[in-house]
């Protein structure tokens, strides 16, 4: 039985319960809205997309080349046009994500204004953005399952595509930062998360209090019983939801990491914290030389003495980045997490599947999330990879300036297109060789907007006009088949239309009517199809 033919039913049973009260409600109207609206809650998003999170990893344990994208997304219009994209150009949602950037909802989304990616904004506003993309994705659902029933009723054979209709929600992959304080306040703000929607929650090894992205300096990491606490939390919280299939990826910034807040106490030799001290930077002092309030290590039978800065902070020792970032993958799939996010300075295959080569001689399953990140300059790390590649190839290399290779006038040699095509299969590449499970860019959106308003303005405001938003938005809408071109039906005119048609009948004062000046983008069929005139 169909959702429709179900929903029907129950509506049935209910109005002959109550008789001639409920006269005027028509079952067939209910049903419909019903359907329309396949997810009551939050939790029913979460438990249906973590399922598919979890088939998806299956899958790519199976073949590498199941893997996984999404692109970060600040607003639920956005998110919502990007999976109404996606279903248009290829067919299916499968396989394609939402990420929750906590950057840029310190950007864009805080009440206190543009922040940096600190933790500075208000943990409330992750959850609320959640809640507001699968607004906007259920109501993309109800939009397009409301002109498919539109097109039952003019009589067209579309029972097919109701019965077998594909949601524009999907799985989100949402930020949690460092958890926002301690083990309790992660797990509340975790529930939040949930309840919103998430079936999938990032947090990583960094201090709470003293967050910073993880493209940028200054990062102080945490013992690893403090992460493993976090990452219970979450669980707990995933549990207590009934999202038992919830997804929890692990990310270590200890690559970029020099130093730690705090030195973990060592109960047996050898033990998580014995290996996670053993990375702190000490040197050797006589115990007669110590000073006053000195914090002394016993290391190898000999007394050191820790670097700690003015600040307080300890210094890891040089060099030691790579296997702090090994352990800290293993131990975070060993106490519970799903998926690895392993922060990198550049985009390299090779560097990255050292590391996850690694792990998996220990954690044969493990998987990782990737962060395509803007703040890599993909151009010159690429053209650098491809120079390198030709140089050992014994190409001539004189015609390049290694400190300039960003020049434009790169742009059409055999350096430039062998960069390209290094970035065009950098995440095939990724996934087959690195355990890349999922792929992401997580500003995007941040950047083509502020790309789109730059052209845009360079032309309306100049000599351009309107012409400029004529030949560059709107036409380029409709010629494109963009949904929003008929903004009015995007933001639910006519499905408020059709609703208010259910309540009040032939009464119901409608706004798709012959004045709407939307029905200036529908689309007609060319009788006869006429040659161009060309004007001279």
């Amino acid at each position: 039985m169909s959702n429709y033919n179900s929903a029907l039913e129950v509506i049935r049973t209910l109005k002959a319960k109550h008789g001639n009260s409920w006269s005027s409600i028509s079952p067939e109207n209910s049903a419909r809205m019903s359907v329309q609206n396949r997810f009551k809650t939050g939790l029913d998003i979460a438990r249906y997309t973590a399922a598919i999170m979890r088939k998806d990893m299956e899958e790519y344990d199976a073949n590498p080349m199941n893997y996984t994208q999404s692109l970060g997304c600040w607003h639920g219009f956005v998110a919502q046009q990007k999976m109404i994209a996606v279903k248009k150009h290829h067919g299916t949602t499968n396989k394609k994500y939402l990420y929750l950037s906590g950057w840029m909802v310190a950007a864009l989304r805080s009440e206190l204004g543009p922040l940096p990616d600190q933790s500075m904004h208000e943990k409330t506003a992750v959850p609320k953005l959640i809640e507001e993309i699968y607004t906007f994705l259920r109501q993309a659902d109800a939009v397009e399952l409301n002109d498919l029933f539109r097109r039952l009723d003019a009589g067209e054979d579309v029972q097919d595509q109701i019965d077998n209709y594909e949601t524009h929600v999907v799985p989100i992959i949402a930020d949690i930062d460092a958890g926002f304080g301690n083990e309790e306040a992660t797990y509340l703000l975790a529930k939040k998360m949930i309840e919103a929607g998430a079936c999938a929650l990032q947090i990583e090894n960094q201090v709470s209090d003293a967050k910073q992205c993880g493209h940028q300096d200054g990062k102080v990491t945490v013992p690893h019983e403090d992460f493993i606490a976090k990452i219970n939390a979450l669980r707990y919280a995933f549990l207590e939801l009934g999202v038992e299939q919830g997804v929890i990826v692990a990310r270590t910034d200890s690559e970029g990491a020099g130093l730690t807040q705090k030195l973990p106490v060592s109960q047996e030799p050898g033990d998580l914290a014995s290996q996670y001290l053993a990375f702190v930077e000490a040197e050797e002092i006589d115990i007669a030389t110590a000073k006053e309030d000195d914090v002394l290590l016993k290391r190898d039978g000999k007394i050191v003495r820790p670097v700690r800065l003015p600040n307080g902070l300890y210094k890891f020792k040089n060099g030691t980045n790579i296997d702090r970032v090994v352990l800290d993958c293993i131990t975070s799939l060993q106490n519970g997490a799903d998926l690895l996010w392993i922060e990198t300075p550049t985009p390299n295959v090779k560097q990255i599947a050292h590391m996850v080569n690694r792990v998996r001689a220990v954690m044969p399953n493990a998987k990782l999330v990737y962060n395509n990140s803007p703040s890599f300059n993909w151009t010159l790390n690429f053209r650098n990879q491809a120079y390198d590649e030709m140089l050992e190839e014994g190409e001539n290399m004189t015609a390049y300036d290694r400190n300039n290779l960003m020049d434009v006038e790169y742009d059409n040699t055999e350096l430039s297109h062998r960069a390209d095509e290094k970035i065009k299969t950098f995440q095939m590449d990724g996934a087959r060789e690195a355990g890349i499970f999922h792929h992401l860019i997580t500003l995007p959106t941040y950047h083509t907007t502020a790309l789109h308003m730059n052209n845009l303005t360079e032309g309306y405001f100049g000599d351009q006009g309107m012409l400029a938003y004529v030949k560059d938005v709107q036409r380029e809408e409709i010629r494109r088949g963009v949904s929003c071109v008929k903004h009015q039906r995007m933001a639910g005119s006519d499905l408020g239309d059709d609703h208010k048609t259910f309540y009040a009948g032939d009464r119901a004062l409608k706004a798709g009517g012959a004045n709407n000046t939307s029905n200036q983008f529908t689309v007609k069929e060319p009788v006869t199809k006429k040659k161009a005139v060309l004007v001279e």
